[in-house]
């Protein structure tokens, strides 16, 4: 297996329907919404087994000062790769200059994003209105 690693925002919507499924993540069952939504994002980065989609991250942003990373997810078929921590490596080099970089951790995944330099805002709650439910 010799993964790829690319910044494009060019998706196929069944691509990514399979990936956000293989998490269990219910945006999953809105492809075309994923489609638009990779494409209008202010980045996205991508690795690839070949022509198979197996990770994803993409950043919003106001293109100064804050980056807000919203999905990163990685094929359960290729977990422990090394895969997440070069999407976040990838795009925290981008945003290196940004006052600040944001996401919301699911609890079970605060320890990778520890270690991959993020830190828990304390006083500090996220807070939703949505219809999703991962």
């Amino acid at each position: 297996m010799k993964l790829e690693y690319k910044e494009t925002k060019d998706f196929d919507a069944n691509a990514l329907q399979e990936l956000f499924l293989s998490v269990s993540w219910s945006s999953g069952n809105y492809p075309e919404q994923l489609k638009i939504a990779m494409s209008n994002s202010h980045r996205v980065y991508s690795a690839w087994d070949g022509d198979k989609l197996v990770g994803l991250m993409n950043s919003l942003s106001d293109g100064i000062m804050t980056a807000y990373f919203h999905y990163l997810l990685v094929h359960p078929e290729y977990h422990k790769l090394g895969i997440g921590r070069e999407l976040v490596r990838q795009m925290l080099e981008e945003y290196k200059e940004y006052a600040r970089k944001v996401l919301i951790a699911y609890d079970n995944e605060l320890e990778f994003y520890k270690q991959c330099g993020f830190e828990a805002g304390e006083g500090k709650t996220p807070m939703f209105v949505t219809y999703l439910t991962t």
